[in-house]
């Protein structure tokens, strides 16, 4: 090859780099802006497991969910306002079962006449701290023993999120479950969705609810 000819190879494989070539653009054929495909099947993550079907929505601050997100509503799955009960020993009790490492429960949304568990929304108390540090806090937040959290970041609906998991074992009965959890930023607060197996609740139970939320998350007032 000749000095000329060389050096119109080069500039063309330059103009090229600049432009881009070869590289893919927007999203995979198939893909929905908020819904990417599954990226782990299994253990721990089951992205495998499909949304489940929709039955309106449910959010927005001035609703029986009053959070600062909309979400789509799982078919047969309610949305109510989490409330401390009155008293002094309620109010203890409300307490050990509205707050959990650093968040307060605000929103919870009853899957029970569906043959589901529960999907429940809280804040972040310190408005400062990122979704991960948030996810930390929370899972740490009980007296139940905590192993193996995972994080992963994730496209929640309209927002950057981030993804959590891990094990819990139950200091009453020894039993070992799994939670899952997703963290947003929105209107100034850092949101925590969570979902868990339980005694009588499996994964199947609760996460086609979980999975439609987190796909169909937007910001609301």
């Amino acid at each position: 090859m000749d000095t000329r000819t060389r050096a119109a190879a080069l500039g063309a494989l330059t103009l090229c780099l600049l432009a881009g070539c070869g590289e893919e653009t927007g999203a995979p054929a198939g893909r929905t802006a908020g819904q990417p495909a599954p990226q782990a099947t299994g253990e721990p993550w089951y992205d495998e497991v499909a949304p489940a079907p929709s039955s309106g929505t449910a959010g927005g601050t001035g609703s029986t969910c009053p959070v600062p997100v909309s979400f789509p509503l799982a078919d047969g799955w309610t949305a109510e306002a989490v409330e401390v009960p009155e008293g002094e020993l309620a109010e203890l009790v409300g307490e050990a079962l509205t707050r959990q490492g650093g968040t307060t429960a605000r929103c919870e949304v009853d899957g029970r006449r569906a043959g589901g568990g529960f999907l429940r929304i809280w804040t972040a108390d310190s408005p400062a701290l990122a979704p991960r540090a948030v996810l930390e806090g929370f899972a740490a937040g009980t007296d139940d023993a905590v192993s193996g959290q995972q994080f992963r970041d994730v496209r929640a609906g309209a927002f950057d999120a981030t993804e959590s998991t891990w094990l819990t074992t139950s200091e009453l009965t020894g039993e070992t479950s799994r939670a899952w959890a997703l963290a947003v930023r929105s209107a100034g607060q850092t949101l925590v969705l969570t979902v868990n197996e339980g005694l009588v609740t499996e994964r199947g139970d609760v996460l086609p609810a979980y999975r439609l939320a987190v796909r169909g998350l937007a910001a609301a007032t």
